[in-house]
């Protein structure tokens, strides 16, 4: 089952309609829209997913979309589908970092397909941000809530941890207090995961 949420973005109402009972038959959250202009106004409240669109839209096509995504430095994945292909559109459409480029009518393998690879695109991403999110933080950090985070994450007690650094229990007490909240982090594990993530552990 996908929780992977898709923005579909189609022109013809019985095309959109189609194609968004299809996904949602394949467990995909869908999300409509009938026009690229009406999707870039809603983008900045939506949540991260992949973006399906129709190429040839009044107002706006779907690679001027693309365009305008790129310009914006949004990072979700592009599916684009066409009742006109053309090789030209294919390549430009997969310059400007398309997932896959769908001339309809397609199976519907063929979306399904290109909506996994998607969600391959989509995964790292996440990854990314969130370890730039943990950097961030880590950032925060003095150089001896450093220490303390350190000696915490290799799983020292604190006295080791007061000896080792050459202060008082109580004084490693309020480090590791300071860590956890600069940090984010609601408990040890979730600060062990953290550093997991930047192979610091």
């Amino acid at each position: 089952m996908s929780e992977m949420l898709v923005h579909l973005i189609d022109d013809d109402d019985s095309a959109r309609d189609a194609l968004a009972f299809m996904l949602e038959s394949a467990d995909y959250r869908v999300v409509t829209f009938p026009a690229a202009p009406a999707f870039l106004e809603a983008l900045p409240g939506l949540a991260k997913g992949c973006i399906v669109t129709d190429v040839r839209m009044p107002d706006m096509t779907g690679i001027e979309l693309v365009h305008r995504l790129n310009a914006l430095k949004v990072t979700m994945p592009v599916i684009v589908i066409t009742g006109h292909g053309d090789i030209p559109l294919a390549i430009e459409a997969m310059r400007a970092g398309v997932v896959d480029f769908i001339e309809k009518p397609f199976a519907e393998e063929r979306i399904l397909d290109a909506l996994a690879m998607a969600a391959e695109r989509l995964g790292p991403d996440e990854t990314a941000a969130e370890r730039q999110a943990i950097l961030d933080r880590m950032a925060t950090l003095s150089e001896r809530e450093r220490e303390v985070l350190d000696g915490v994450v290799a799983g020292r007690p604190n006295k080791i941890i007061a000896r080792d650094l050459g202060i008082s229990p109580r004084t490693v007490e309020i480090y590791r207090a300071k860590v956890m909240a600069k940090m984010q982090a609601d408990n040890l594990a979730a600060l062990v995961r953290m550093s997991l993530a930047l192979g610091a552990a």
